[in-house]
């Protein structure tokens, strides 16, 4: 019986609802460079809250789906407060990029994303980058108040366009936003483009501190999350407890591969995950 199937019975037979697969190596191990130094001149961290036009408040927040830093005894948080725990210790504490994917649509991959990247920016030493990756079907955008703004697609058929146009705050202090963009037919193309590994240096060099979240796809798109698992120094599949069968994941965590793979998240519903 391979590791996987183990874990995913161990899940079902206790209840656990956070499955970690494999101890997930360190950057180093897996050859990608570890950041020494920044580069540009970045907001500092004090300036990235007082750059806020308005913070978001608690209908704000609950409107757009994220968890609110004050309900600590909630399940919701405590749930993904253990998940950014997990991913800080598995990356030794170093920034990382962390893709997140689901089984299929609908199993609540976004809203994972959304709240692992607005946990660590509640953490006042740490900052947050959310990116919408999900090119044919994006939701990112719609955390903004205005969704008129350039996004990645844009920034990788523009020349003329620098990353800061593309990064927008949110409302959130120390939590910035990347948005899909327009949309587009080719996702696999801007993936791959010298670009967007480019971009992908350029915000995890810009913030020492910053954890960036990629909103991937499901697992249907299985091209595009290989594209995207190669520029993540992890992946964390959500799977739809009761929706998503122990064969459909399976399938997934074996296309995924031991190498980066950080754990299973099942998600009961799309706003509120269990974990025990």
């Amino acid at each position: 019986m391979s590791k996987i199937e183990k874990a995913l019975n161990r899940a079902r037979a206790s209840g656990l609802q956070v499955v970690p697969l494999t101890e997930a190596p360190s950057r180093n191990q897996t050859g990608t460079a570890v950041v020494t130094h920044r580069t540009g001149n970045p907001e500092t961290i004090p300036q990235m809250a007082r750059n806020e036009v308005r913070m978001l408040g608690p209908v704000d927040l609950e409107q757009r789906g994220i968890i609110q830093p004050q309900a600590g005894e909630e399940p919701a948080v405590q749930i993904i407060r253990e998940l950014r725990t997990k991913i800080i210790q598995q990356s030794k504490g170093q920034n990382a990029v962390i893709l997140v994917t689901s089984v299929s649509k609908g199993c609540g991959g976004s809203f994972i994303a959304r709240n692992l990247g607005a946990a660590f920016a509640f953490d006042l030493g740490k900052t947050a980058l959310l990116i919408d990756c999900n090119l044919a079907d994006p939701s990112v955008h719609n955390l903004l108040r205005s969704t008129a703004v350039s996004g990645l697609t844009d920034y990788l058929e523009n020349p003329s366009l620098d990353v800061k146009d593309i990064i927008h705050p949110m409302g959130i202090a120390r939590y910035r936003l990347i948005t899909a963009g327009k949309r587009c037919d080719a996702a696999e193309e801007f993936l791959t483009s010298a670009k967007m590994k480019q971009l992908m240096e350029s915000v995890r060099e810009r913030y020492q501190e910053r954890f960036v979240v990629l909103d991937g796809p499901p697992m249907s798109k299985i091209a595009d999350i290989r594209i995207l698992a190669e520029l993540a120094d992890f992946v964390l599949v959500v799977a739809g407890y009761g929706r998503s069968t122990n064969a459909q994941i399976a399938s997934c965590l074996n296309a995924i591969g031991e190498k980066k793979l950080l754990g299973l998240v099942f998600n009961e519903e799309p706003r509120i995950p269990r974990i025990r």
